[in-house]
């Protein structure tokens, strides 16, 4: 996992992208295909192309005439040394970034809380609910295991996860696991009226906070303990609930909803 990440340019423009195009141009030998490859219009790549080679007062690219393809384009040796060294430098980079994450991680020697606080924002997720707890129950059935986890505070979370997958994770208990849920898979409820829910987990808390945008509005829970759950409602839910920062509400989902990870 990647703890630490930097943006490697040469000359302040030379970027990625950039190294793209000419390794998309060499292979393929069509600066149309090449720039489709990297992300830049025809006009732009070669713009692009024209504004490195008057600085570097030396060709790139040089015409490659006849062939059964009528021609195309191909790197001239200064631009494969150029590409070359762009190659060689990320690997320098990725093996420098690796021995300072190494350094990073014995800071945290003491306080190992901070250590894993990195790992787990490095994980890259859509889900905007992520939750660290340890699993305190594993049932086996047929096809699904549910896992109970225990949140910071007692606070209960099940998740239902295919026996594959749970064989793959190789959960255990007392394992710590971070459990992640969409804010669209969570449904609020200020007032059950007397009526019981199958949803398996229903978290109350207090709205803390509310977003409204322009195709829905995003509601911030505080649960018990102080963590923060998100909740992704529609404008005519947040109006027909009257839903208002300071009111109690119940975020609803599903054990199915919950995704499970832990340390591989």
């Amino acid at each position: 996992m990647t703890l630490l990440q930097a943006d490697l340019r040469l000359a302040g423009r030379l970027d990625a992208r950039f190294f793209t195009l000419l390794q998309a141009l060499q292979q393929t030998g069509s600066l149309q295909r090449a720039a489709r490859a990297a992300g830049y219009s025809y006009k732009g790549a070669w713009l692009l192309l024209d504004q490195a080679t008057n600085l570097a007062q030396t060709p790139l690219v040089q015409a490659q005439q006849g062939g059964r393809g009528g021609g195309g384009s191909q790197l001239t040796p200064a631009a494969l040394a150029l590409l070359q060294a762009w190659q060689q430098l990320q690997q320098r980079q990725a093996e420098f970034l690796r021995e300072q994450q190494g350094w990073l991680l014995a800071q945290f020697h003491d306080h190992p809380e901070l250590a894993a606080l990195l790992r787990r924002r490095a994980m890259k997720t859509t889900a905007r609910n992520q939750f660290i707890g340890r699993i305190a129950a594993l049932t086996q059935g047929p096809s699904t295991v549910q896992v109970r986890l225990e949140l910071p505070g007692g606070l209960p979370l099940r998740a239902a996860i295919n026996a594959e997958a749970a064989a793959a994770l190789d959960l255990q208990v007392g394992q710590e696991a971070l459990a992640m849920v969409k804010a669209s898979e969570v449904v609020l409820v200020q007032d059950f009226a007397g009526y019981k829910l199958s949803a398996s987990n229903q978290l109350a808390g207090t709205i803390s906070r509310l977003e409204k945008g322009a195709t829905g509005a995003l509601v911030g829970l505080t649960l018990p303990g102080g963590m923060q759950l998100t909740a992704s409602v529609t404008h005519d839910a947040v109006e027909a609930l009257d839903l208002r920062v300071g009111q109690p509400a119940t975020a609803c989902f599903k054990a199915y909803a919950v995704m499970v990870a832990v340390a591989g």
